[in-house]
């Protein structure tokens, strides 16, 4: 006899009952968010054709949100287990400074002409960087049991505090020449950027990943009720840890992108990464309460404020009503979901 409650099968099997397909659509947090994107493109569109409807606009704006989507497609995961991580633009600012000073230890003290083994080399301390912090992260949520929220504004200090450490409070700016041109710069594809085409390589295996595999189904059924789902026999305590050190992982990576395209650590740049992902995750329609998400969502949610961004610019609107408008978007969606829960308990 099987013990799996019936909401932990209804969310393992991925199942949205028999709910005919625009019912679901019309009911999906994403089919909203998408249509406020279309129409934000489709204004921008129609008050700046001559700008804004561009291939160089939108090399630019897939360009500029590549390193966040990577970031915000492990915080799809973490999200969707009802937690979250405030430590993931600090993570990813300490993994690119390893990676820095990995390739400059490398090449007596100057990275600049370094080759591609160097390259390679730096690539794997970065990324194993990341994900010793996911790990600490993960060991302390989900097996010293200590809340996520304090976990991670705990490492959020720690990582960023070590990345100062490891330059003195100074970025690294001696980055391989190669590195800058081919992944920074370089397209492939007639034109596509290389840095694109590697966030698209990983948010598609973050797509297979939620919404085709085991480990995905796992991501849903803890956030739905992480205790049915320990019931229903599946080990909460190691999805999570495994949930956090892939979230490392990917800022790790997404360090080593950031490295590529600025040359540089940037330190300050990447200081709001944290919110901005949570924040574009949310707006994709991902719940802060679990149980719910898709990447599909977060990657509209990662467009909206660059689209915004984007079109104010053009428009020459001031920057500050972006974030009122991010703001505004990111509460509507909040309460979307809120409400969509609240009918579904009603029923």
């Amino acid at each position: 006899m099987s013990t799996t409650s019936p909401e932990i099968q209804s969310t393992v099997e991925g199942g949205f009952g028999k709910r005919p397909l625009v019912q679901r659509l019309v009911g999906a947090n994403t089919f909203w968010i998408a249509l406020v994107l279309l129409a934000l493109i489709a204004v921008f569109t129609v008050l700046a054709p001559a700008q804004f409807a561009t291939l160089f606009t939108f090399q630019t704006l897939l360009i500029e949100t590549s390193v966040l989507l990577v970031l915000s497609v492990g915080m799809t995961f973490v999200i969707i287990t009802s937690g979250i991580d405030l430590s993931v633009g600090s993570v990813l600012i300490f993994s690119g400074m390893v990676c820095g000073k990995t390739m400059e230890a490398l090449s007596g003290g100057n990275a600049s002409t370094a080759g591609w083994g160097i390259i390679a080399i730096g690539l794997a301390a970065a990324v194993a960087s990341g994900t010793i912090w996911g790990l600490i992260n993960g060991f302390l949520i989900a097996v010293a049991k200590i809340p996520p929220l304090i976990v991670t504004l705990g490492t959020m200090g720690a990582a960023l505090g070590s990345a100062y450490l490891l330059n003195n409070g100074s970025d690294v700016r001696s980055v391989p020449t190669a590195l800058n041109r081919t992944l920074g710069y370089g397209t492939s594809l007639g034109g596509v950027p290389n840095l694109v085409l590697v966030a698209a390589v990983i948010t598609l295996i973050g797509a297979w990943l939620l919404h085709t595999t085991r480990f995905g189904r796992y991501t849903y059924a803890v956030g739905s009720n992480a205790e049915a789902a320990r019931r229903a026999g599946i080990g909460v305590t190691a999805h999570l840890l495994k949930v956090y050190l892939l979230t490392g992982f990917l800022a790790g990576i997404a360090g080593f992108l950031s490295l590529a395209y600025y040359a540089s650590t940037t330190i300050t740049a990447h200081t709001t990464d944290n919110l901005n992902a949570i924040a574009a995750t949310v707006m994709g329609g991902t719940s802060l309460f679990g149980g719910v998400g898709s990447v599909l969502g977060t990657v509209i949610g990662v467009f909206i404020p660059a689209v915004l961004k984007k079109g104010f610019n053009i428009t020459q609107v001031q920057d500050f009503w972006q974030m009122i408008a991010v703001g505004a978007v990111l509460i509507a969606a909040v309460w979307f979901d809120q409400r969509r829960r609240r009918q579904r308990n009603s029923r």
